[in-house]
């Protein structure tokens, strides 16, 4: 007789006493061993965190293992555990790890492959590879949630999801819940009536038990240009600020209307030509439906423009803002100014924001990160066998992504869902936005450093003070060569990227299938040709799902907490003249304190990290037990604190700490 001890490592579940028959057979390249039925006293000791062994008695060699085979049946109820590794140590003394990190189900059979990294090319076990890549395709399909959208997971539900991408605490995705539980945290309950505020002052009153530096900063300098400038740069929505060398044809702006703004003594089509003017341009917001989902109230929507500019102190103020695009130049097209009355040019400011909000929510948050990287999740499990190193290096960065997806369109982004609730652009106004947007949509905008250099704000000497960019480049640059150390491991030649089936088969499945509504010369690849092509395409992979995703993300409660600063909604039109606002008209106009108060518990849900967040270049799981590929994760690791201290030490000198894309504030995956 010969004992092979296995040793299986749990985790996630609190116990299992009702475990049902388990069974495990151990297969060689010899021989394998007999289907053994686990003993139900050690299968009741599993527990979170726990090991338990179990010997294995056979009455020969079975040769190398190389495979490990679970099984669960199914009995009166259905059960699941959670495995987290099975090692088995043979009669020699080897031990040989096989990696799980998956919950076991009643399933006819799980297959566990050993902890070596094999490219498609080279298994020569190809057949259970096929196998487990035709068994998940089955799971992970793709759906078309809405004409024009990415594509999502097929399913309606949470609970229809495969159990290892579904939270582990069905209240995390309890939209609904959280919004509540947010009103009430806040001490809002008493706002919920719909009403009209008397003042901005009386936004103070839905501030009494918040204590957050930004945000109280933001309510103090909301109205200042300098301040309106800066979000721009570092706000919720650092995205849409761009050079502007030539003014749109339908921005009825002239050199008569700027001059007082421009401190430099230039024209303005000198300034032009300078690089000292920049735009915000919110076009895609033209012709949207507002939200009519309330008939009580009618709400309104404009595309605006603002021109900004970067005066000898460097700052960014705003020095025309026009609400319309009408074809012709007009009374419809009416420039506001600073130099006008302070209501005209504080309702004008308030416009901008509410378009920048409109399209933060929409496009740089929802589509941009969050069913972006669904789409890369949803390809990766369907492409990606679990040996596959680049498997290994995207799971993290996937975790709980399609899990937080199903949730907001089960909720918040559904038909009457809770963003309808405060939001101008809810309605329908959610399907024309994201298809506008998915229009223009191109690969190369996923591109941190491209995207810099397409909007002309990549040079730190023309538009210092943009920490945004600056950080974001820190953190490209440190995952961009962490990425190219493990492909280099891989990959050594730009043939073996070419010959990996499963890495064409997966940027195909992005291309073709998830990504199939954007135009043609979207440049999304559908073959990677060079080690120098897939290291960009991981990099945008993972740095969309974490980095991108912190930047505009976990700032909301911080920028858009003061009502003023960002409304969620207008509930008069835009005006059209100067000199016919006033006070009663802002008021009027701006979030009643019903959508007040769930937009401020909406922006509050949604800032909040995840129990036991999991941080950038965190992996508790060990995917990768390659000592090569631990010591580029232990670089990465280093590359990321050198970024922490750089950017710990600026914020030291600013007023105003900009914190979000420091990779210990930046989760691995897009999870809330």
């Amino acid at each position: 007789m010969f004992t092979y001890t296995v040793s299986v490592s749990t985790g996630k579940q609190e116990f299992a006493e009702t475990i049902n028959d388990i069974y495990l057979t151990l297969v060689g390249t010899e021989s394998c061993s007999d289907r053994t039925l686990l003993d139900k006293s050690v299968v009741d000791h599993f527990a979170r965190g726990s090991v338990v062994s179990v010997d294995i008695n056979v009455k020969e060699i079975l040769g190398d293992i190389v495979l490990v085979k679970l099984e669960k049946e199914k009995i009166l109820f259905n059960d699941h555990w959670y495995c987290r590794s099975i090692s088995v140590t043979t009669p020699s003394g080897d031990c040989v790890q096989f990696p799980c990190y998956r919950w076991i189900d009643f399933e006819k059979e799980v297959v566990l492959r050993d902890d070596k990294d094999r490219l498609s090319q080279d298994d020569n076990m190809k057949e259970y590879r096929r196998m487990e890549l035709e068994s998940r395709q089955l799971l992970f399909r793709w759906k078309e949630w809405h004409p024009g959208f990415p594509m999502s997971i097929d399913a309606n539900s949470s609970t229809e999801l495969p159990l290892d991408i579904q939270f582990e605490a069905a209240k995390s995705v309890d939209f609904s819940l959280n919004y509540i539980t947010a009103i009430k945290n806040l001490g809002l309950n008493k706002f919920l009536k719909l009403s009209s505020w008397k003042d901005v002052a009386d936004f103070e009153k839905i501030f009494v038990k918040i204590k957050n530096t930004v945000s109280e900063y933001v309510m103090q300098n909301w109205n200042k240009d300098y301040f309106f400038g800066y979000q721009f740069l570092n706000g919720c929505n650092p995205v849409v600020i761009r050079k502007c060398m030539n003014l749109p044809d339908k921005f009825a702006v002239t050199q008569e209307m700027v001059q007082g703004s421009l401190d430099r003594g230039l024209t303005l089509q000198e300034e032009l030509k300078t690089g000292n003017i920049y735009i915000a341009d919110y076009a895609i917001l033209a012709g949207v439906q507002a939200n009519a989902t309330d008939p009580d109230t009618k709400q309104y929507l404009a595309a605006p423009f603002c021109l900004l500019y970067k005066n000898s102190q460097n700052e960014i103020l705003p020095i025309a803002i026009q609400l319309s695009r009408q074809t012709t130049a007009g009374v419809g097209n009416t420039v506001f100014l600073p130099s006008d009355n302070q209501y005209d040019w504080m309702l004008a400011k308030m416009w901008v924001k509410y378009a920048d909000f409109s399209v933060h929510q929409l496009v740089t948050h929802l589509l941009r990160t969050h069913l972006i990287s669904e789409v890369f999740a949803i390809a990766m499990y369907r492409q990606l066998a679990a040996v596959h190193p680049v498997f290994k290096l995207l799971i993290p960065h996937v975790r709980f992504t399609i899990a937080i997806n199903t949730a907001a369109r089960e909720k918040l982004i559904c038909k009457s869902g809770l963003f309808d609730k405060a939001n101008g652009t809810g309605g329908i106004g959610i399907a024309e936005v994201i298809q506008k947007a998915m229009k223009t949509l191109t690969y190369k905008s996923l591109c941190f450093p491209e995207a810099m250099k397409a909007r002309g704000v990549d040079n730190k000497e023309d538009l210092p003070n943009y920490y945004y960019r600056d950080d974001g480049m820190m953190v490209w640059e440190a995952v961009k060569s962490f990425v190219s150390d493990v492909v280099k491991i891989y990959y050594g030649s730009d043939e073996t990227v070419q010959e990996d089936e499963e890495i064409q088969a997966f940027v195909q499945d992005v291309c073709f299938s998830g990504m199939k509504n954007c135009p043609k010369d979207c440049e999304f690849p559908n073959s990677l040709k060079t080690r120098e092509q897939l290291v960009e395409y991981l990099t945008v992979v993972i740095f969309t799902a974490s980095a991108q995703h912190a930047a505009v993300n976990f700032g909301q409660f911080d920028w858009f907490a003061w009502i003023p600063n960002s409304p969620s909604t207008m509930r008069k039109p835009p005006p059209t003249q100067k000199g016919q606002v006033d006070m009663k008209y802002i008021m009027d106009s701006l979030p009643d304190r019903g959508r007040s108060s769930w937009h401020l518990g909406a922006v509050w849900a949604l800032s909040q990290y995840q129990d036991e967040e999991l941080f950038l270049g965190v992996y508790p799981d060990k995917h990768f037990t390659e000592q090569s590929v631990i010591e580029a994760t232990k670089t990465f690791r280093k590359k990321l604190g050198e970024v922490i201290n750089i950017i710990k030490s600026r914020n030291e000198k600013l007023k105003l700490p900009y914190c979000y894309l420091s990779p210990d504030r930046i989760p691995n995956s897009v999870a809330i």
